[in-house]
């Protein structure tokens, strides 16, 4: 396990580029297996959750090279397999979303229930039930899903209101863009990524109706031919960032961003007490204050990013005041706060939600990240922590932020990543 050292204290300055979306890019790359063709992707990050989903995609069959920069060319034509490895869907919970376009495109697909961070009950039994309606006979068994269906056939589904699925939303729509007939989805995600990947497909040639609202209507074509598409910018990276240059005190800018997508992270780091500007796809962030205490809900897009929970309770854990964090999405969100509570913060979880009384400082301690999420979490509170924080399981991070430490670096913290090696000589 790889190990992070952060000596905080150090207000965060300068400019930052944003990455190309981890949740968006993993949906497009499994829709790539829809397509008879070769498709090229732009501004694809280099992260380990993209090359655990490349190595699924040739491990199927596809033809998967890298261009020059951030290109990336998928060939589909000649997938050879129907049977997802488990080696790579134990690593990451978006490998299932090969499930969708092998069923639809091969009329078969065996898949392992999939694995991925520990934060909580996340069924695919939204999944599964689309697929049935779909036409599809589905069996578990050993752990692992065989669905098969001569075609698929377009059906209404209502998918959970409290939820919206974004799993479900683009596993659903992916198996119904080749299906026989009219597919339409009751209450379906809108999160910026999926919405990306609608407009993915529709550039495809799929007719897609509804693009960016609960209610999809996706009437079946015979085939999809390729493209040249651009993903989206990682709006959760650029929230992790500006919470950074909140809880540093910083004055930072960040690049390029959709500030369609980050209204109620805005919100928040307004109530706070930030300066936010935003010009085009440019946001600066300015910070001269400690922050206040605020009452945060997470909610499916629009609402506030469960995503972004972690980095905001690091946030809470310092501002002043007592605020409450309600998690609606993933049961086991709150993971990270004993570590905080390590580092000095006062925290009470009660079911559902975290009550944070802000402390004043926090102080460095040895810690884990336990997922992705959590693990930003915890370098942010490495931030201005007095002392020198060191994090295990730190290669988690990077399952979801591009060069976090580069970054981190160029806009001043004082953190530098330990070898393994290097701590067992100590």
């Amino acid at each position: 396990m790889s190990t992070i050292a952060i000596t905080g204290g150090t207000p965060l300055g300068g400019a930052v580029r944003v990455s190309g979306s981890k949740n968006g890019s993993l949906p497009l790359l499994a829709a790539s297996l829809l397509i008879d063709g070769e498709v090229i992707f732009k501004n694809i990050p280099e992260i380990a959750d993209v090359t655990t989903m490349i190595e699924m995609l040739k491990a199927l069959g596809a033809q998967v090279t890298h261009d020059t920069g951030d290109g990336l060319r998928i060939d589909a034509s000649n997938i050879n397999s129907v049977s997802a490895p488990y080696d790579l869907v134990r690593r990451m919970r978006g490998s299932f979303y090969v499930a969708g376009p092998l069923l639809a495109r091969f009329g078969e697909a065996q898949v392992p229930l999939p694995g991925g961070c520990v934060i909580g009950t996340r069924p695919v039994d939204f999944h599964i039930r689309g697929f049935k309606a779909l036409g599809a006979t589905v069996e578990e068994k050993y752990g692992v899903m065989h669905a098969e269906a001569k075609k698929l056939h377009g059906a209404r589904i209502y998918m959970d209101p409290r939820l919206r699925s974004v799993g479900a939303t683009v596993n659903i729509m992916l198996s119904g863009a080749l299906a026989e007939g009219v597919t339409v989805i009751e209450n379906a995600s809108r999160e910026p990524e999926v919405v990306d990947c609608q407009r993915f497909l529709t550039a495809c040639g799929a007719d897609i109706r509804g693009i960016g609202t609960t209610t999809l209507e996706i009437h079946g074509v015979s085939k999809l031919h390729g493209c040249e598409w651009t993903a989206i910018s990682d709006r959760m990276e650029a929230g992790t960032f500006l919470i950074a240059g909140a809880m540093t005190g910083g004055d930072i800018t960040l690049d390029p961003v959709d500030p369609e997508h980050m209204q109620m992270v805005f919100d928040m780091l307004q109530q706070v007490g930030c300066e936010i500007t935003a010009e085009g796809t440019r946001v600066s962030l300015k910070m001269d204050q400690r922050a206040n205490a605020v009452d945060i809900m997470t909610a499916p897009y629009p609402g506030y990013p469960t995503d972004l929970q972690p980095s905001t309770g690091a946030l809470m854990a310092g501002a002043r005041g007592t605020s409450v964090i309600e998690e609606t999405i993933f049961d086991a969100r709150f993971n990270y706060v004993d570590e905080l509570i390590r580092m000095g913060a006062d925290v009470r979880v009660m079911e559902g939600a975290a009550i944070f009384k802000g402390v004043p400082q926090l102080y460095a301690a040895p810690v884990v990240a336990t997922d992705i999420r959590a693990g930003a979490a915890l370098i942010l509170a490495g931030l201005v922590a007095e002392g020198t924080t060191e994090i295990s399981g730190a290669e988690l991070v990077g399952r979801g932020y591009v060069d976090i430490i580069g970054k981190l670096s160029e806009l001043g913290a004082d953190i530098e990543s330990i070898a393994q090696t290097d701590q067992e000589d100590m």
